[in-house]
């Protein structure tokens, strides 16, 4: 995580948190504890127990996922009981505005604590504290439990697990990760009537988790940075055309910002160019190399430098630095890496555009460019405001950001091309777009293969990672400790 995005979260989240620990310290004293307390992450609602009189093993349901989202609330809806707050607006205000009532609750001193809410004896001295039933009281705290968990996840910061290899060795199969809404401002819901747990589909079902009968503009909030090259990023997938989905409920993709709107990408053997500029690599970059030995190598050499034979690839993948040390030793003959040559088109799947033709050629067919994973370009990103001229040579590159992306009507008779039904030989973009990338370089599909990444598909920016799971590990090391909270570089 770089100093400006911590620094950023610390100032937006500090006077909430100050707010709701000032707060829950006062109502801790008003009920014979240390307001101390209040300030210990899972103890303080350990203490919220003991208040209410429940029993302290209820703690353990704070570490299941999607359980810890509903007993946390009805932990907090029956602390604030011990204090006369019964009503449903009373439960409201402390679950989805803590930061105003808990520090307005411990500050007045009308609020005084009255004794277990969770005893027979609370029920029948004060009777409004069991109304309405257990049951819609924990329906209750079920609601506002989803509202605050799709409050958190629209607005502020989302969790996602890292489902493959494109990022390796930055990011790892397994890790989770804590993806920042507020960095370049959160996109509000296009399609806000959804399941909050759930993306397009309910989990190991082809059921819809959402409703397309409502879908709103796309907006963004204003954020406190715009996307820099280098940033990791997560977005929806341009690609995704499974069922004509929404934009915000296409597949989620996890990349590297390699260009900017208006910049103008070319990429080099391998090496990324932006204005005529060879760009820093990432420090854990990987890339093939093959390797020729005078014997056999040991493995746990491979192991420590990390060097990996994927699936279906003859060579051996690993950063620039491994290899360096890979050449160090005696048995090697020599460490060369892969590069297609330049000037050679990808013969396997191709490359964009070819990888993913657009609907409408002038010429009949896409033009080949001589383009591969290698050497691609130069290729201008559009920006809000720039005007392409459209030509053969153009138009394959921008066919379907105009169409699809921006949502106008374009027709092509002969060499004529008509957008929303006038004739034009320009187009004027209406929106920023990107170039993306992945750190293992030969096991992405990224923009190299099916081109931009418009701005309405920025979900938003990968900080840090808070838990890595190894799958196939021994079960006492499937934790990767060493990336607890490890920055995304």
């Amino acid at each position: 995580m770089s100093i400006a995005s911590l620094v950023f979260l610390l100032i937006i989240a500090s006077p909430f948190l100050i707010l709701c620990v000032a707060g829950t310290w006062k109502l801790f004293q008003k009920a014979g504890e240390k307001g101390w307390k209040a300030l210990i992450p899972y103890y303080s609602s350990y203490i919220m127990l003991k208040i209410s009189g429940r029993p302290g093993w209820w703690l353990i349901w704070l570490f299941v996922p999607v359980a810890s989202w509903v007993v946390s609330v009805g932990i907090v809806i029956d602390f604030i009981k011990c204090y006369g707050k019964f009503s449903v607006r009373h439960r409201a205000a402390a679950v989805l505005l803590p930061f105003i009532y808990l520090p307005k609750w411990g500050f007045d001193t009308k609020t005084v604590y009255l004794g277990h809410s969770g005893s027979a004896a609370f029920g029948t001295e004060f009777p409004k504290s069991t109304r309405p039933n257990i049951a819609v009281q924990w329906g209750q705290g079920l609601f506002f439990a989803i509202f605050t968990a799709m409050f958190i996840r629209a607005f502020f910061v989302e969790f996602y697990v890292i489902p493959s290899a494109s990022m390796e060795r930055t990011l790892l199969t397994g890790d989770n990760i804590m993806v920042s809404k507020l960095n370049y401002g959160a996109r509000i819901p296009m399609t806000p009537i959804s399941y909050p747990f759930a993306n397009h589909t309910f989990p190991s079902t082809k059921l819809k988790a959402y409703w397309d009968g409502l879908e709103l503009p796309y907006l963004r909030l204003p954020g406190f940075s715009s996307v820099k090259r280098g940033d990791v990023l997560v977005f929806n997938y341009p690609q995704d055309t499974i069922d004509n989905r929404p934009v915000d409920k296409k597949e989620f993709y996890i990349k590297r910002c390699t260009a900017i709107a208006g910049d103008t990408l070319l990429i080099d053997n391998a090496r990324v160019y932006i204005n005529g500029k060879v760009q820093p690599e990432p420090k854990e970059m990987q890339f093939e190399y093959k390797i020729d030995t005078t014997g056999v190598m040991n493995p746990e050499i491979f192991r420590q430098l990390h060097v990996t034979l994927y699936e279906g690839h003859l060579n051996f993948t690993m950063t620039r630095q491994a290899a360096a040390a890979l050449r160090t030793y005696s048995i090697i003959k020599s460490v060369t890496q892969v590069i297609a040559p330049k000037g050679q088109s990808d013969s396997l799947s191709g490359v964009f555009p070819q990888a993913f033709p657009p609907h409408l050629l002038l010429t009949g067919h896409v033009p080949d460019y001589k383009w591969n994973v290698d050497n691609m370009g130069p290729i201008i990103i559009p920006k809000k405001g720039w005007a392409v001229k459209l030509d053969s040579m153009t138009f394959p590159l921008y066919e379907r950001a105009i169409k699809v992306y921006e949502r106008n009507k374009v027709q092509v008779n002969g060499n004529d091309i008509f957008i929303n039904g006038k004739k034009t030989n320009t187009y004027t973009f209406k929106m920023d777009y990107y170039w993306v990338s992945g750190d293992n370089w030969y096991d992405s599909e990224d923009s190299r293969y099916w081109g931009f990444v418009p701005d309405d598909h920025i979900s938003g920016k990968a900080l840090f990672t808070w838990l890595s799971w190894d799958a196939d590990a021994p079960l006492l090391e499937k934790i990767r400790w060493g990336r607890f909270l490890k920055g995304i570089e």
